[in-house]
């Protein structure tokens, strides 16, 4: 086999084409993709959905328009758009069950989205989502997810924007593992605009 390190990244990718090329024209996509595999496979298809990823405005109002999708606007209630808020608002991820050490700010959104709103509804409404053992948190977030599949109709382009799953793998001393199960929004934030 041939030695790479000496070849540039873009040599190596120069070369991965000309392979790519000759397994399609000898009609092998079956070695093509026992050579990717499939997880390599999901994460080229994001990766390429990145590249079609439009600009979230957020206006005064709170209003959530697609910019670069001719200014289409994400309809979320106001209790979703504060969920929705504080996970952009916290690119490194929230684990559920400590949903209660961000209650003012959840609540402080919320206030902000739903203006009209009577407080001791939005109190009990935070009282709900910030609690480890309602499933109040993860019905708001598959709304959102909803919403935002059906408005982009491409999953791997509404993956970006969802708030979703993100396993981070701790190790303390020698013997012992613990995972953090964060909920995470991956759209990069320099594609979120605030009016």
């Amino acid at each position: 086999m041939e030695n790479t390190e000496r070849n540039t990244p873009e040599q190596i990718a120069e070369k991965l084409k000309a392979c790519v090329a000759d397994l399609q024209r000898r009609e092998r996509m079956d070695l093509l993709l026992k050579a990717v595999g499939p997880a390599l496979l999901e994460e080229l298809k994001i990766e390429a959905a990145r590249k079609q990823l439009s600009r979230l405005r957020i206006t005064r109002d709170y209003r959530f328009l697609l910019v670069d999708y001719g200014l289409h606007e994400v309809e979320l209630q106001p209790v979703h758009k504060a969920v929705y808020l504080l996970f952009l608002a916290h690119p490194e991820g929230i684990e559920f069950k400590n949903l209660g050490n961000y209650r003012d700010e959840l609540t402080d959104y919320y206030m902000k989205t739903a203006r009209l709103m009577d407080k001791a509804k939005i109190m009990e409404s935070v009282d709900h989502l910030t609690n480890p053992l309602d499933n109040a948190i993860n019905e708001k977030c598959s709304r959102i997810k909803r919403v935002f599949s059906e408005l982009l109709n491409d999953e791997y382009v509404a993956s970006y924007y969802i708030i979703s799953s993100h396993t981070k793998r701790h190790f303390s001393g020698s013997s012992r593992i613990w995972f953090e199960r964060l909920k995470i929004v991956t759209l990069p934030r320099e594609l979120v605009v605030w009016e």
